[in-house]
């Protein structure tokens, strides 16, 4: 994140982020990878205070509205978690040719890994309004529907949509900001 153009300059406030796969692998495409990030963002709401407002998960990237005690650190943790654990599950499992790919275009200045799966940075965009909350939040749940992959946004199982549609989804969702 230090190499970012974009700040957290109010450390406790919600933002929205974006986490993306290096050069869009299709790495969501497997449930245990998913549940790598559902689990490392539970950890984060106990350890951290997280709150995520709103989530999507897609095939190589996810949004998120979420707000902690210090989010820039708590978006580090995240992502340093998530992508050693998502490798070890890619190496467990013998997938070569997405490891082939975050070898490849990993950035030339990390030099003491071998992969890389997340791009840097998180893209963080301070939410200053409730009309921009709601921007934000709907366009998250609409995500998976302009992609046409589905029709209806509570359709999504990784996405915080049925929650807002009064079911339970996968991770506590904080609606109050």
């Amino acid at each position: 994140m230090g190499r970012s153009r974009y700040k957290i300059h109010e450390p406790t406030a919600p933002y929205f982020v974006t986490c993306t796969i290096l050069h869009w692998i299709p790495i969501f495409t497997r449930l245990e990878s998913t549940e790598i990030i559902f689990e490392s963002l539970k950890y984060l709401q106990k350890s951290d205070n997280l709150k995520v407002h709103a989530y999507v998960i897609l095939e190589n990237h996810l949004h998120l509205v979420a707000s902690s005690d210090d989010l820039a650190n708590s978006m580090r943790k995240f992502k340093a978690h998530t992508a050693k654990e998502i490798l070890k599950l890619l190496q467990a499992n013998n997938i070569k040719t997405i490891l082939e790919q975050l070898a490849f275009y990993k950035k030339a200045h990390k030099k003491n890994t071998t992969y890389q799966l997340w791009q840097e940075g998180i893209q963080p965009k301070l939410i200053s309004s409730d009309k921009m909350m709601n921007e934000k939040i709907n366009y998250i749940h609409q995500n998976p529907v302009k992609r046409g992959y589905i029709e209806d946004a509570v359709h999504w199982r990784y996405s915080s949509a049925r929650d807002y549609d009064g079911v339970d989804g996968l991770i506590e969702i904080y609606r109050v900001w």
